[in-house]
């Protein structure tokens, strides 16, 4: 593949996120109320500055994949990624909220994508950007890993908050799916 088509490949990429994010920012307005507190609730967006400073830091270029097989397996990824996180999104509703927020009427879901994982947004979010690793550069393996090491955290935190909101629906629930692999874990 030529530059000029790495290009087009980037540059369809970089839009397919922005319209994920604007999705995501709009889609906020209509979720429940709940508090964050202190750092927590500005990870995500230093995640993505430490994407951007990679790029600027080491050249977009350095870690660049050549193999078009690569690549359409990386699109593949970012596309099934971004479509769990959306329909993940679409079944929580009004329960959604910034990561380890505590809602003021939780909600316990566990239909649609939710029956399979326990936090299918984050599952979707990381396959997103594993798929954007692979279709474009290899420098968004350290921004996974980044995500992979906070969604685990946030999850973490996140499902003690609903132990102690679902003291006996959560535990139930959590034992018979996984946090965010099916079937691993």
């Amino acid at each position: 593949m030529d530059y000029g088509s790495r290009m087009s490949l980037r540059t369809a990429i970089l839009i397919v996120w922005g319209a994920f994010w604007l999705y995501w920012f709009v889609s906020a307005f209509g979720a429940k109320h709940g508090s964050a507190r202190g750092v927590r609730a500005r990870v995500p967006g230093l995640i993505i500055a430490l994407g951007f400073v990679l790029v600027r830091v080491f050249g977009a270029h350095s870690l660049t994949v050549h193999e078009a097989i690569v690549r359409g397996l990386g699109v593949a990824m970012l596309a099934a990624g971004l479509g769990l996180a959306v329909w993940a999104r679409i079944y929580l509703g009004r329960n959604w909220g910034m990561p380890m927020t505590t809602k003021d009427e939780p909600e316990l879901v566990t239909s649609g994508p939710y029956r399979y994982v326990r936090h299918p947004i984050y599952s979707g979010l990381l396959l997103a950007v594993l798929g954007t690793a692979l279709a474009t550069n290899g420098y968004w393996l350290i921004v996974a890993g980044t995500m992979a090491a906070y969604f685990i955290y946030s999850a973490t935190v996140e499902e003690q908050l609903m132990t102690r909101s679902f003291p006996t629906a959560y535990p139930a629930y959590r034992a018979r799916t996984k946090m965010l692999i099916p079937f691993v874990l």
